[in-house]
């Protein structure tokens, strides 16, 4: 029974939601609380509580401080409801504690003081991560016949980063504190200017959260007051400090010191961490540890088509660490310098983008924030997948499926439906060779955090690296009905003649004139009889040359040729998960607090002398995770220790522990000397979905007849109980 509760609950996730909405507590954010602490309420909630959020058209979504300032001017959508029940707040603080106390996250190399921006998984961290991954790979692997994997090196060669243009553009804007030798990103660094009666009073400035128009009001009133001036303050909207022209930089202080003329301009710092390869440590073993996992599937692409024998359209995933040299890495598992992404490469014909499976997601109703929407300051909309790829909001049928299919995980996983919406990158935002590109952003106590990124990338990666290479990175599919290609370009006769001359570069010399239009063609013709030659310059992986071509050797012919199959490079659509961050999602939207159970009594003050239980103080928390992501799916108590000393009592549990593992249940056996009620707010707290309660009956039944005797089965959510036969319950 609880091998099918648990293989079942996913499927009824949405409704068990809905049932449970009215008793579950919701996170609310409160508008006063330090940063890092306080949480979410049910979105009518939300509105009356953030004046400063609701201002900028939501919570700032990390990673996305640009399409921050431009939703800035969005009007405050939602209003104030009158509600009488309105749940406790529960600080962020509350749930870090109960992480670490609970084995779920601990800071990396805490006994040294810490390692900032990396963080190790605990033994129930660790089960729930790798829960996530196996639920991600089975989702979008295993039950899809057009997906396959694959599993690349972190460290590869350093032509690949240099061909994918990480080395030459993968930086961020930093800033560095001369006083404090703190650095942070100047994108998100912000500063307003602030006057009185229309005289300058000063500038502050403020690192990204979601209250900043809260706070630099509050340092300005505080500025005046310091400076004793009268009259009507103002404040200047927030910039970023790449904003700052050369006349202000001086002018912002620093958010650490609060000091003027502290900071230094901005400058580009690439994120990619560096390493050396083998005994010798110079330019040429220099490497780089991946800060993707997506080029390592594209520079196989020709091994898994080889291979695989897979046709277009199909995918490649791979989940896998990356790792980037953050600036200033922060809230927690948001921002750190290594961590795990889920990564699908799909590739498709470029004019053939439907997908024969979006009829599956096309009536989803998704919340939605397009550039258009974001440009006008508008609202999120509501609107289904269908009617979004029908009006062009999305860009094709693929990346709509993408869609759908990451909101169905993200909520089987254990994040809540109403905090998820889809956000498209604003122009400045886009990759110069991407078509279109969204965001699945997830409301939490730090606003809407960027979670996955799901993007078509056109044909951009595999063209670069098959150029780099001078291999065909390309897929073929027959046509219908034969088609015939004229061809301007080199003769037999000449392309011979030409290896002749040019020997080892004859190759690179002629892939360049093969890919040279008719028009580019005879313009170098004309010149090389102009001059009796002509100069052609070839940029690739050999590097950057110029060649001499006599004008005997350019002998250029028009061909019709009958072509049966097709060739092309296929485009790209790439859903990128942040396991890390979706992890934080999880944890904050599954947590509450409630009151303790009937079957909890008081426990008794304890004597005088007894050492002080660390745990006595905290609140009795809830994670309220999925059965199939859970670290445990269930925890065997017996009632108490009076049960523990009867002679049946063990081989009652191991038989019990034999069909659990028999059906691959992860559990737990909980026989500490503590109460019932201590023990379920125990389990509540690990994200046990369910208790099986073994009492001195079952004990008496167990010894009659085995196959007679029954348990307690206790779910953790509704916290009800039922009494079923111990051969069933697993």
């Amino acid at each position: 029974l609880l091998g099918r509760l648990c293989s079942r609950y996913s499927m009824l996730a949405a409704s068990a939601a809905i049932l449970c909405a009215v008793s579950t507590a919701y996170w609310t954010l409160a508008p006063r609380m330090p940063t890092g602490v306080a949480l979410r309420a049910p979105r009518q909630l939300i509105a009356p509580a953030c004046s400063a959020l609701r201002g900028r058209g939501g919570a700032t979504a990390l990673g996305s401080s640009r399409a921050g300032r431009v939703r800035a001017a969005a009007p405050a959508v939602e209003q104030a409801e009158a509600v009488s029940d309105a749940p406790e707040v529960v600080s962020m603080d509350e749930l870090v504690s109960l992480c670490k106390r609970r084995g779920f996250i601990f800071p990396s190399s805490e006994v040294y003081g810490g390692f900032a921006g990396f963080y190790d998984y605990g033994p129930l961290g660790v089960e729930l991560r790798n829960n996530i991954k196996r639920a991600w790979w089975k989702d979008f692997v295993h039950k899809r016949e057009d997906m396959v994997g694959l599993d690349s090196s972190i460290i590869g060669s350093p032509q690949i980063w240099k061909a994918s243009g990480h080395i030459d553009g993968f930086s961020d804007p930093m800033v560095d504190c001369k006083e404090s030798k703190l650095r942070f990103r100047a994108d998100q660094l912000f500063w307003a200017r602030a006057e009185v009666g229309g005289e300058l009073l000063g500038y502050v400035s403020l690192l990204e959260s979601g209250d900043m128009e809260e706070r630099a009001l509050a340092m300005a009133t505080k500025m005046k007051k310091k400076a004793g001036r009268q009259g009507e303050l103002s404040l200047s909207p927030l910039k970023d400090f790449t904003e700052a022209t050369a006349e202000e930089q001086p002018l912002i202080p620093s958010p650490e010191t609060g000091n003027p003329g502290a900071l230094t301009a901005p400058r580009d710092f690439n994120l990619m961490f560096q390493t050396s390869v083998g005994a010798m440590s110079d330019a040429a073993s220099t490497a780089f540890l991946r800060p993707e996992t997506a080029q390592g599937i594209f520079t196989n692409f020709k091994n898994v088509v080889s291979t695989g024998r897979v046709k277009v359209p199909f995918g490649i995933a791979q989940i896998g660490k990356a790792f980037r040299n953050e600036i200033a890495p922060r809230s927690g598992l948001i921002r750190q310098r290594e961590f795990t992404q889920a990564e699908i490469e799909y590739f498709v014909h470029p004019q053939k983008k439907a997908h024969p499976k979006f009829a599956a997601v096309g009536s989803l109703q998704l919340e939605l924030l397009p550039s258009p929407q974001q440009l006008a300051a508008q609202p999120a909309v509501r609107m289904s997948l269908a009617e979004a790829v029908a009006a062009g909001t999305v860009a094709n049928e693929t990346l709509g499926f993408f869609i759908g299919r990451t909101y169905q995980f993200l909520v089987r996983a254990g994040c809540k439906a109403e905090h998820i919406r889809f956000r498209q990158h604003l122009p400045d935002e886009m990759a110069h060779y991407a078509c279109d590109c969204w965001d699945a952003e997830i409301e939490m106590s730090l606003g809407w955090v960027e979670c996955v990124g799901i993007a078509d990338r056109s044909a951009y990666d595999l063209t670069v690296h098959a150029k780099a290479t001078n291999t065909p990175l390309i897929a073929e599919e027959p046509f219908e009905v034969p088609v015939k290609v004229e061809r301007y370009g080199l003769s037999k006769k000449a392309a011979a003649a030409l290896g002749k001359s040019f020997k080892k570069d004859a190759k690179r010399v002629t892939g360049k004139l093969d890919e040279m239009s008719a028009e580019e063609l005879k313009a170098l013709k004309a010149t090389a009889e102009a001059e009796g030659k002509a100069s052609l310059t070839v940029s690739d992986c050999g590097g950057s040359d110029t060649f001499e071509i006599a004008n005997e050797l350019l002998v250029f012919e028009a061909t019709t040729t009958i072509m049966h199959v097709e060739k092309y490079t296929p485009n790209v659509i790439e859903p990128s998960f942040g396991i890390d961050r979706i992890l934080t999602a999880i944890y904050e939207h599954t947590y509450s607090v409630r009151a303790k159970e009937g079957d909890a009594p008081e426990e008794p003050p304890p004597k005088k002398g007894d050492k002080k239980d660390s745990t006595a103080d905290a609140k009795p928390g809830v994670l309220a995770f999925p059965p199939e992501v859970a670290p445990y799916k269930c925890v065997v108590l017996p009632l108490d220790m009076r049960v523990v000393r009867e002679c049946e009592y063990a081989g009652m549990r191991d038989a019990l522990r034999a069909t659990l593992s028999e059906q691959g249940l992860q559990y737990k056996v909980d026989e500490s000397g503590a109460s019932i009620g201590k023990r379920y707010a125990r389990s509540d707290e690990l994200g046990i979905p369910f208790a099986i309660t073994i009492d001195e009956d079952c004990l008496k039944q167990f010894k009659a007849d085995a196959a007679s005797a029954t348990a307690t089965l206790r779910e953790r959510d509704s916290t009800r109980q039922v009494r079923l036969a111990l051969s069933t319950i697993a």
